[in-house]
């Protein structure tokens, strides 16, 4: 009996010693720089939401954070990387839909959901569906019903699982649109196949979209598909406001850490961002770009993730999207 006392109090000092030494080990985090993945190019919307954070995130916590691109199959590269990577801290990645969406269509991405934990939202580039500035479409409703007529109209994507792919597949499953998707190995490619007129039709981030939308640009917008006009160009409406309640879509970026990392460590980060985010230096920059900053918390973020994951899950299953990478 008193041998199993003696075992017990040992095992009880040795996981008091262990959260112990976990809270000591966050409470002094970080001690050196810290690496934001970006699994895309840089110049990006991702990209750029990233160096904004990493830029207001270092200053809240007096240390260094440095922006590190590792571009390749559809942002598997990087996430993987970040998936096999120590759970200490000091590796992050920027994440995007595909985090979410890529094991519902791809047939290998080596590494599971599981692998990963949701930290922070840091913004999102409304997605934007946009024609040739010379077609007849004048807003979102034009472009569908006329999809609808003949052998249909043909959309530009950055591939299978891209947000324009999604758009074009949730216009088609959830309002009769006949839209065709045409993958292009990037998003700029399928924007200049809309000028060029290869294609009706794409939709773009933001960012990407609202330079060649001024007047005498090469695009015209047809709506916006976040819930919320962008900030600075207010004058486009929402494809809510044009009838479209379930086309709620945007490029957005977030941060996942690998499974493991103390929550406390998390909780820091996430809290580093949001002051971030809000603070009128980083938010004004990124409005006038076209981005909206959101920051938050952990749990808000994972509220998203899930929510995310729910919605993309059934737009996969009704247009059966599948990719043979």
């Amino acid at each position: 009996m008193w041998a199993i006392k003696v075992k017990s109090f040992v095992i009880l000092i040795s996981l008091l010693w262990g959260s112990f030494g976990i809270s000591a080990y966050a409470q002094s985090w970080p001690q050196k720089p810290i690496k934001f993945i970006v699994p895309f190019s840089a110049g990006g919307a991702n990209d750029l939401m990233a160096r904004a954070a990493a830029e207001g995130a270092s200053k809240v916590l007096g240390q260094t954070i440095v922006v590190e691109n590792k571009p390749g199959a559809g942002g598997s590269i990087g996430t993987v990387f970040v998936s096999k990577s120590a759970p200490d801290g000091y590796t992050f990645l920027i994440s995007a839909a595909g985090v979410i969406s890529n094991n519902m269509i791809k047939k290998t991405t080596n590494y599971k959901d599981s692998d990963l934990v949701p930290v922070v939202m840091i913004g999102l580039a409304p997605s934007v569906i946009v024609v040739s500035s010379e077609s007849n479409y004048k807003n979102l409703r034009n472009f569908v019903d006329a999809s609808k007529e003949g052998a249909g109209l043909h959309f530009a994507t950055a591939g299978t699982g891209s947000t324009p792919h999604f758009v074009a597949e949730l216009l088609n499953t959830r309002y009769g649109a006949k839209l065709i998707p045409v993958p292009y190995k990037s998003g700029s490619e399928g924007a200049s196949a809309v000028m060029g007129g290869q294609v009706a039709g794409t939709s773009e981030a933001s960012i990407v979209a609202l330079p060649h939308i001024k007047p005498g640009g090469k695009f015209r917008a047809l709506a916006t598909t976040w819930t919320k006009r962008i900030s600075v160009y207010p004058e486009l409406s929402t494809a809510v406001e044009q009838g479209f309640p379930d086309l709620q879509i945007a490029h957005w970026a977030g941060i996942h850490a690998p499974v493991g990392v103390p929550p406390d460590i998390m909780d820091k980060l996430a809290a580093a961002v949001d002051v971030a985010m809000k603070s009128p230096q980083v938010s004004d920059r990124l409005k006038s770009q076209g981005i909206e900053p959101v920051g938050g918390t952990r749990a808000s973020f994972n509220e998203f993730v899930d929510a995310e994951r729910a919605r993309l899950g059934a737009i996969v299953k009704a247009a059966n999207m599948k990719d043979e990478q």
